[in-house]
């Protein structure tokens, strides 16, 4: 008896010291986790937050007849070197427009370019001596400065760094979520609906559903080239513009949207549909007007993430060409346009190091707006709960 205890004890002991183990191991991993994802942002935030601000220099410009022609005529020659080409190049452009400013002159701050800014910040830059030692001599003068970039948030891309922005990435991923939420959110919700409330169970929609599953799980690509053959090559859609991008993500959406919009539908109590049933309602009606605004939660929340998957998506929309260089606002969604991740991505193809940091200012944005769609998923869902 006393050796069927000890036995026992011992098989207890082996087992608390497994499940030990086994707590040690899970804390470790989740420790790893936590410290890769804090270096990943670290590393974001060091290499991310210096694109905010932009070198600037204060300079007087002489709008004399020979600037006209040659916007490098406004500006002293010892300045030139270290002056951003947009702006020699938006001066003739100015006097054109107005030529009454030619014979005046005014004192302001201008863009530098990007090799003086990446001086000022302290990084690998093509500088002489001499033009190092001017710009010393300038900062020490308060005529050289780091202000906040608003080029980086108010143009589109540019081949010169310092003027390269994300204004027409924004608007064309913006385009493009309003068409993949269009399409996707009602026929998504429409045929979660029927499938779970309205479909019998047969072959027929068990085989639908093993579609819908295998969908959610291919790699993104594969959507990227159903839309170039379907939406493209067969109806035509204009290449690079937001409506076949929209299109494109709304097919690797659906399967999303679907499952959360079931999955949603599945938690309301089966009590809610007889008691509908029992006082007269027709099936339409409780689905309508008792199933559905309690399954509401759930789809918002799965649609919201859904959309900002989608939002991060790269693979599917360089199928569809909206990696194309942008310089200027889309206006309507069938001009050629591009997305933040598209943008990001030719950033981080550039050689120049200013483009570096652009890059990870780009991935800080994108993070930023990630982040908050999926915060605002779940304040939705815990107001939608309250109220039901």
């Amino acid at each position: 008896m006393n050796h069927s205890f000890d036995d026992i004890s011992q098989q207890l002991k082996r087992r608390h010291r497994k499940s030990a183990r086994l707590k040690w191991v899970s804390m470790g991993s989740l420790g790893l986790a936590g410290l890769f994802l804090v270096f990943f942002f670290a590393d974001m935030l060091s290499k991310g937050l210096p694109a905010f601000q932009q070198a600037y220099i204060y300079t007087e410009i002489n709008y004399n007849q020979e600037a006209a022609s040659d916007g490098r005529r406004a500006f002293d020659e010892e300045l030139l070197p270290l002056i951003s080409r947009t702006v020699v190049r938006v001066i003739p452009n100015e006097l054109r427009n107005n030529p009454d400013l030619i014979g005046t002159s005014e004192t302001r701050w201008v863009l530098a370019k990007s090799e003086v800014d990446q001086y000022l910040k302290g990084h690998r830059n093509r500088l002489s001596e001499d033009e190092q030692e001017a710009i010393e001599t300038r900062v020490e003068a308060g005529q050289v400065d780091l202000r906040f970039n608003t080029t980086f948030f108010g143009t589109g891309d540019s081949k010169i760094a310092g003027n390269a922005g994300l204004l027409s990435a924004v608007v064309g991923t913006v385009m493009t979520m309003i068409v993949t939420l269009a399409i996707s959110f009602p026929i998504g919700v429409m045929t979660a609906i029927y499938l779970e409330e309205f479909a019998p169970d047969n072959r027929f929609t068990q085989a639908i559903e093993i579609n819908i599953n295998n969908l959610a799980a291919i790699p993104s690509i594969l959507f990227g080239l159903l839309g170039l053959a379907i939406f493209i090559n067969f109806f035509g859609v204009p290449r690079s513009s937001p409506l076949a991008g929209g299109m494109t993500l709304a097919l690797m959406t659906l399967p999303v949207i679907i499952i959360a919009t079931r999955t949603a539908l599945r938690s309301v109590p089966d009590s809610i549909r007889h008691a509908a049933f029992g006082v007269g309602c027709s099936r339409w009606q409780v689905v309508r007007d008792h199933v559905l605004p309690l399954a509401m939660p759930g789809i918002m929340t799965g649609s919201i993430i859904g959309l900002a998957q989608a939002m991060g998506e790269t693979a599917p929309l360089i199928i569809v060409g909206m990696v194309a260089f942008i310089p200027d606002v889309s206006a309507s969604f069938t001009q050629a346009a591009t997305v933040l991740p598209a943008q990001i991505f030719t950033w981080a193809g550039e050689p120049e190091q200013a483009f570096v940091e652009k890059t990870a200012g780009g991935i800080l944005v994108l993070l930023t707006i990630l982040i908050s769609l999926n915060a605002f998923a779940v304040v939705l869902r815990k107001k939608f709960e309250r109220r039901w």
